[in-house]
């Protein structure tokens, strides 16, 4: 799949960083291996030795730089003609009153048995950005800079020194 320029925020030899195409939420980014593969045994040292100091930037620059409260990480990929990639999803304060404000998601209560660790956890959320964020056909306002704000500074944050 190509990704159009505009959504790019950094690149290395093995990974590309892009804010998702169809997500409103300014910062929800995806991390994809430039190899076809859909396993990490496949690839080259260099490209898993770029991948951990890849996710570590790219999440402090979502919390340090657009203040998320958490930075979930998942890696998802059972659609064939896809590489091996992940979400990295911030979750800011904003994200979470409004989860909680939206009724249609106390429903996720009544599938646990006894009390959980947290009021909410990460499944619950990420469920939550999905739906309203990238699947609504009108998402609920973002606060703070827009998606288009948002690549801007990250393009910024997160560049690389030239080699």
């Amino acid at each position: 799949m190509q990704i159009p320029p505009q959504f790019h925020v950094a690149e290395t030899a093995g990974w590309l960083v892009n804010h998702r195409m169809n997500s409103a939420l300014p910062g929800y980014l995806m991390i994809s291996c430039k190899t076809d593969t859909t396993d990490l045994s496949d690839l080259s040292e260099k490209a898993l030795g770029e991948f951990g100091p890849l996710l570590a930037r790219t999440q402090k620059a979502l919390k340090q730089d657009l203040n998320a409260q958490r930075v979930y990480i998942g890696r998802y990929g059972h659609s064939p003609g896809y590489p091996i990639h992940f979400h990295v999803i911030p979750i800011y304060d904003w994200v979470e009153e409004l989860f909680w404000k939206d009724s249609r998601y106390r429903l996720l209560e009544k599938f646990a048995e006894g009390p959980g660790e947290t009021a909410t956890d990460g499944a619950e959320l990420t469920l939550f950005v999905w739906r309203e964020f990238c699947e609504r056909a009108v998402p609920p306002p973002a606060q703070g800079p827009s998606v288009l704000e948002v690549i801007a500074l990250l393009r910024e944050v997160m560049r690389f020194p030239a080699p």
